[in-house]
C-alpha cells in the first residue's frame, strides 16, 4: 500500500471516528443515526476529495467499518473526536471548504436523526463547526 492511499484509508477512518463521536455524543446510539449517516456518505464525493486520486477506496466501508469497530470496542465519543481534531490539524491541507461544509451537513443529519438534536449532540457539533472553521 503507498502512502496516498494509506492517507486515504485513514482519511475515512477519521471520519468514522468523527460521525461515531457525533452519534455518541448523548451516550447512546440509535440504529436510526446509523443508517441517516450510511444514507449522507454519498455526499463525500471522489471528485471533492484530493487524496483520492486514482485510488480506488470504498468509501462506505472504511467509514462504517471504523463506525462499527468503535461501536463494539465502546469507544468514548469524545476520544474519537479528539482523534478526529489531530487528523484535521495535522492534514489541513485535504479539508476544503465544500469539504467542510459536507462532513458538517452529515454530522448535523446524524444528529438530528432520531430526533431533535439535544444538548450534548448540539455542543459537539458547535465545537466541530468552530474547528472546521479554522
Amino acid at each position: 500500500m503507498d502512502s496516498k492511499q494509506h492517507l486515504a484509508i485513514s482519511f475515512y477512518q477519521h471520519l468514522g471516528k468523527l460521525f461515531y463521536a457525533i452519534a455518541l455524543a448523548d451516550k447512546k446510539i440509535k440504529k436510526v443515526e446509523f443508517e441517516v449517516m450510511k444514507k449522507h456518505i454519498s455526499l463525500l464525493n471522489m471528485e471533492e476529495n484530493l487524496i483520492a486520486i486514482d485510488i480506488k477506496i470504498n468509501i462506505e466501508h472504511q467509514i462504517t467499518s471504523t463506525f462499527n469497530m468503535l461501536y463494539f470496542e465502546e469507544t468514548d465519543a469524545q476520544t474519537c473526536f479528539n482523534d478526529f481534531v489531530t487528523f484535521k490539524r495535522t492534514y489541513e491541507s485535504l479539508f476544503t471548504a465544500s469539504l467542510k461544509n459536507t462532513i458538517l451537513k452529515i454530522a448535523g443529519k446524524i444528529a438530528s436523526g432520531f430526533s431533535n438534536i439535544n444538548k450534548s449532540e448540539l455542543m459537539m457539533l458547535a465545537k466541530l463547526s468552530i474547528e472546521l472553521k479554522k
